[in-house]
């Protein structure tokens, strides 16, 4: 009889433990997409047990989002009413009606790809140079890119922008284009004073810069489209000698992350910070996707834990348009392998593109943005990345800490998961299941006991 009773108040307090948790479930089939769903008492033969430690705490999180490109700029302010507009950024940058709540955004200092013309903020005609940068100007940012920043400001206050540029101006590099090339040793003082400038002047504009990198994937040179190439020695030379001292001797805040590419090559942000006048001014690192493992993240930070880790591009596209395969990946790789290697903020590509994923200038023909806006009638699609980020960005506030979350091999039961605690105290766990079955898992945290069944390819977020 003593069982019994002992085994009712368990069972008891097993379900009051699991009506205090809240559920979001998204599948593969589309038929739950941020839904709200229902957890279960323990499994008693579940394939996985996740126990969370808040205690064993991790990076502190400076939240998830997009890049607010010229093209993404240009697409949410001409390709939709102002109706539209408002709802969508609305939808965007707050938590207010089931907002994805974005607190982290990425713009590029001139053009891009995903831009309808390539420039710089410095150009001159052939042969011409500027080195006091006479004709700098943030025209070509004040027609979109300011403008929708700014609106995405004043929806979310606590929104911090960073900025990569894809060039330096033409007449700074070997090429005398922005296309190819690489930056003259005569000119890394006044690229130097090209980002300080920018920096200012943005936030002249009430667009305040927190960090920047000295070039977007500086190991690649597009054929196409702007880019540069800057080798570790190079970036050590901007940073050490001039970009840094510039920042610090102006009073400026604004960080500055090295790398700002792919995963397949940690030994470049390595040798790069192995100059110790350059490492001093280098607050963090940053990473792609487009090539190599995520836990290439904790290979660097390993030889200097003291720098963040940042997350800061993947594009998904139509090579890759199946939510099955598509959904689990960037679960798996993104939003919880960048955060379990370190990563304090996480950024998607473009915010939004058209149906003919543009507009863009050369580069990728088939990237997806986060939203699909149609300029014929200003509807939206919402894509995978808008839910795979949205799993994390409405639940993960920013100054969350990442804790411990250990249970499983995902090799083995395709279940991956992070949790996090929020300032308020709440409890965030994501956990995503790439196998071709559903999965059962039991969740051990502290005053918490409770199960779920993960539908194949689905990725829940649990609240408590």
């Amino acid at each position: 009889m003593k069982t019994a009773v002992l085994a009712l108040v368990a069972a008891i307090a097993c379900s009051a433990n699991a009506q205090t948790v809240r559920a979001h479930l998204t599948t593969a089939d589309k038929q739950h997409l941020l839904a709200p769903s229902a957890v279960m008492a323990p499994v008693a033969k579940a394939d996985v047990v996740i126990r969370i430690d808040p205690k064993r705490r991790h990076q502190r999180m400076a939240g998830f989002g997009a890049a607010i490109t010229e093209g993404s700029a240009w697409l949410i302010r001409h390709g939709m009413s102002p109706s539209q507009r408002d709802a969508l950024m609305k939808e965007l940058f707050t938590r207010e009606g089931g907002g994805v709540g974005f607190d982290l955004t990425r713009l590029t200092i001139g053009a891009s790809d995903f831009s309808r013309r390539h420039y710089s903020l410095n150009d001159m005609p052939p042969g011409q140079t500027d080195p006091q940068l006479k004709h700098f100007s943030l025209a070509p940012e004040r027609e979109d890119v300011i403008p929708a920043t700014k609106q995405a400001l004043a929806l979310n206050p606590q929104l911090q922008v960073m900025a990569s540029p894809w060039s330096a101006p033409g007449w700074m590099k070997t090429t005398d284009s922005l296309v190819q090339g690489q930056l003259k040793p005569e000119h890394y003082g006044a690229f130097a004073k090209y980002m300080v400038r920018y920096v200012d002047e943005m936030k002249a504009e009430g667009v305040p810069i927190f960090a920047l990198t000295l070039q977007n994937e500086p190991h690649f040179e597009p054929g196409d489209y702007p880019g540069m190439r800057l080798t570790p020695r190079a970036r050590a030379a901007i940073v050490g000698q001039h970009l840094g001292p510039l920042l610090k001797s102006k009073g400026m805040n604004t960080q500055i992350l090295e790398w700002d590419h792919n995963w397949d090559e940690p030994w470049s942000p390595l040798s790069m910070l192995s100059d110790a006048t350059a490492k001093k001014y280098v607050s963090g690192v940053a990473w792609h996707c487009y090539a190599g493992d995520v836990s290439a993240q904790s290979q660097v930070a390993q030889h200097h834990p003291e720098l963040d880790v940042w997350f800061t591009e993947c594009s998904g596209g139509e090579w890759k348009p199946q939510w099955a395969e598509t959904l689990p990946w960037m679960m798996r790789n993104l939003i919880i392998g960048s955060t379990r290697h370190g990563a304090r903020g996480v950024l998607m590509w473009n915010l939004a593109l058209d149906p003919k994923y543009g507009p863009h200038l050369g580069g990728c023909k088939d990237c997806r943005g986060v939203v699909t806006i149609d300029p014929k009638d200003g509807g939206v699609t919402r894509n995978i990345e808008y839910y795979a980020f949205g799993h994390a960005s409405r639940f993960v506030r920013r100054d969350a800490r990442r804790v411990e979350s250990q249970g499983g091999d995902a090799r083995q039961t395709g279940l991956d998961h992070v949790a996090f605690t929020n300032p308020d105290g709440s409890t965030v766990l994501i956990v995503s299941n790439s196998a071709a079955q559903p999965r059962t898992f039991t969740v051990q945290a502290p005053g918490r006991r409770f199960g779920y069944e993960l539908p194949a390819s689905g990725v829940v977020t649990l609240v408590w």
